[in-house]
């Protein structure tokens, strides 16, 4: 009998050491596209690679079928695949161009589909709409069916750029001091109309709808509840939610109506591209900080490789990334690393060895 016992809290021991590990573990993952082409030589390449960095997590922009071949290749090297969506943003969606009406609007009336702002790609589906609503949940839908995924992670989950970070703004030749109507959404008809019901009245006739705090509030709210129905969904399916977000919840809420505080994932992505807002290195870190101190769930700090290519800042972005509580890093994009960073990782992995 003392033996079983002794036996028992062993194990228990043994399990509360593997939990711990796992919970305390820095992951290093990577967002990187697959498409619609599948070609499994280059896959067992790609994923060889990300193995040799201590890359544990590939984020994968890529149809269902695609993620059903890759799935296996990874698990060979112990890599978990996420289900990389482009949600809200729909560029080239066949089913959402018949249907125009389903677009998000701006303040002078003009749908995402026909005014594209900044880029062409910038197609824009509005959550107030029921039907465009129904097909973000079916688009997540066909990603939770599919067998080993990691996770559904979500990406564009919010509105249009009111306003593009500091150093973006020269590039498309335009200076955003106030919130200029062009780039200003959440005025799809169905959003009008239901705003007037509770607040009796139209924000088009506000002065300055901006400082309406109710109206943002309301638009953020529509996002929040669209997201949130998803990860009601997948939770039912005992999946998993994640999302690349935008920095913290409070410069999201500003700068694309996007209150991912207010979200039941299962993990955050926050992209911390320290470069398009003119930051330093250190911006990662407070911002890292900011996010995991707004949330419950774990925080993975997105680093820009590209913007982290001189000498010590990709190692102090991942360094101060950890210092401040984040869970791990993400990479956009380790398909792009120079000898330095790639040497970076290699030590961050032997290191964990």
């Amino acid at each position: 009998m003392i033996k079983k016992v002794l036996l028992i809290l062993s194990l228990c021991c043994f399990v509360s050491c593997i939990n711990e590990k796992n919970e305390n573990e820095f992951t290093i993952s990577t967002w990187t596209g697959a498409g619609n082409d599948f070609k499994e030589e280059i896959w067992i390449k790609k994923i060889s690679y990300y193995d040799s960095l201590g890359i544990s997590e590939i984020l994968v922009g890529g149809s269902p079928d695609v993620l059903r071949k890759i799935i296996p290749l990874a698990n060979k090297k112990n890599i978990k695949v996420h289900g990389w969506m482009w949600t809200v943003n729909r560029p080239g969606d066949t089913i959402a161009n018949k249907n125009p009406e389903w677009y998000a609007v701006n303040r002078n009336g003009q749908n995402s589909l026909e005014y594209r702002a900044y880029v062409n790609y910038y197609q824009w589906l509005s959550p107030f709409h029921p039907e465009a609503r129904n097909h973000i949940i079916n688009n997540a839908k066909k990603l939770m069916e599919v067998e080993g995924l990691a996770s559904v992670h979500l990406d564009y989950v919010r509105y249009p750029d009111v306003i593009l970070g500091a150093d973006l703004q020269p590039k498309y030749n335009i200076v955003q001091d106030t919130e200029l109507p062009e780039y200003d959404y959440g005025y799809h008809p169905i959003a009008i109309k239901e705003f007037k019901k509770i607040f009796n009245k139209n924000p088009l006739e506000m002065r300055n709808p901006h400082l309406s705090t109710e109206w943002r509030q309301f638009r953020l709210n529509a996002v929040t509840s669209l997201v949130n129905e998803i990860i009601d969904i997948a939770h039912s399916k005992n999946k998993k939610v994640t999302a690349a977000v935008f920095p913290f919840p409070e410069m999201s809420r500003q700068m694309v109506r996007q209150a991912w505080n207010d979200w039941n994932l299962d993990s955050a992505y926050p992209m911390l591209y320290q470069n398009f807002y003119r930051e330093n290195i250190n911006w990662i870190g407070f911002a890292t900080r900011q996010g995991v101190s707004d949330v419950e769930f774990p925080i993975h700090s997105g680093l820009y490789a590209g913007a982290l290519k001189k000498p010590g800042d990709f190692e102090k972005a991942i360094n101060i990334s950890k210092t401040n509580g984040a869970s791990g890093i993400s990479i956009f994009t380790a398909d792009g690393l120079n000898d330095e960073q790639k040497s970076v990782l290699v030590k961050l992995k032997n290191s964990s060895n």
